[in-house]
């Protein structure tokens, strides 16, 4: 059940109450006699569970290191790289010779 906040709007008093959503609004003050009025303020809000943080989705090793899509990639565009530039050489070195 919601805990709502209620002002008297004579003598300032702040009173708590604990009521289900179809009980009535207190309306007068036990202090003074006075109306009250419901105080609205922000909502609580509790976050529970996995998928909230930034984190929540890697494991705890895999957060310092770079995502494994990108490792991959790069050892194949260096090995891609490193035969292109031997046969260039070879190429090269045979165009020289003759």
């Amino acid at each position: 059940m919601p805990t709502y906040e209620y002002e008297c709007q004579n003598c300032h008093l702040r009173i708590e109450a604990v009521q289900a959503f179809s009980d009535a609004p207190l309306s007068e003050c036990a202090n003074c006699g006075g109306a009250l009025r419901k105080v609205f303020s922000g909502v609580g809000i509790v976050f529970k569970g996995s998928g909230f943080y930034k984190t929540d989705s890697r494991g705890s090793s895999s957060a310092a290191t770079p995502p494994a899509t990108s490792t991959p990639a790069t050892t194949t565009a260096t090995a891609t790289a490193a035969p292109s530039s031997s046969t260039s050489s070879t190429t090269a070195s045979t165009s020289a010779s003759d």
